[in-house]
């Protein structure tokens, strides 16, 4: 007789089964939307029935919140972790902590959540306060300490930190809304890595400190 598998199949997907739930959900947020997305597309996306959904989340704002969690929040854990760590010039350090962002958000299936927010925000406040609180703070926390260790040790000039982490991130968030909003307009597409180029190319020249 053929060895039978240490665990059944069904028993190995229930492991996964969040995971994928998290990612059919992503995938039908970025798609349609927050107030169009249905529990019942999401467990069908996800090979599951809808009561099975229920089992891991209560509610559409539950599921938004732990998609948000899994994959941005997880993002800011470890540039976070980057920054902790750095000993180098804050040149290299915010120039690290933007390209990740370009490449693990802006040029991924993730760019459509900070679009869906900003453009829900009005009929859905309690999803742009959340994401206000546990992404945006974070981030500005992050990009501002940045700032913050540049101007101490003479790297950057006295800017005002309060307002130019603001600037330091809206050219990618604008490269966001571009991508999910006129990229089919554009005839040559969107190369968001000349983007970031052209970006820390003013950015940093802008920032950088200089001689009396």
């Amino acid at each position: 007789m053929p060895e039978l598998s240490a665990q059944p199949r069904w028993q190995r997907r229930a492991v996964d089964r969040p995971q994928e739930l998290l990612q059919a959900a992503l995938a039908e947020f970025v798609e349609r939307g927050y107030a169009a997305t249905r529990l019942d597309q999401v467990a069908r996306r996800a090979g599951v029935s809808k009561g099975s959904l229920y089992r891991y989340y209560q509610n559409k704002a539950e599921l938004f919140k732990a998609v948000v969690r899994s994959a941005l929040i997880a993002n800011l854990d470890e540039a976070e972790a980057l920054a902790s760590a750095h000993s180098g010039g804050s040149r290299e350090l915010l120039a690290a902590f933007l390209t990740a962002f370009t490449r693990r958000v802006s040029e991924s299936a993730l760019s459509g959540i900070p679009k869906l927010v900003m453009a829900e925000a009005g009929n859905f406040p309690e999803i742009a306060r959340f994401y206000f609180d546990e992404v945006i703070q974070r981030a500005r926390n992050l990009i501002q300490g940045i700032l913050e260790r540049g101007v101490a040790r003479g790297e950057f000039r006295n800017v005002d930190t309060d307002y130019a982490w603001r600037v330091v991130i809206a050219p990618l968030m604008l490269g966001i809304l571009w991508k999910h909003t006129f990229l089919a307009c554009e005839p040559g597409g969107f190369d968001f890595e000349r983007h970031l180029r052209s970006h820390l190319d003013l950015l940093l020249d802008g920032l950088a400190a200089r001689e009396a």
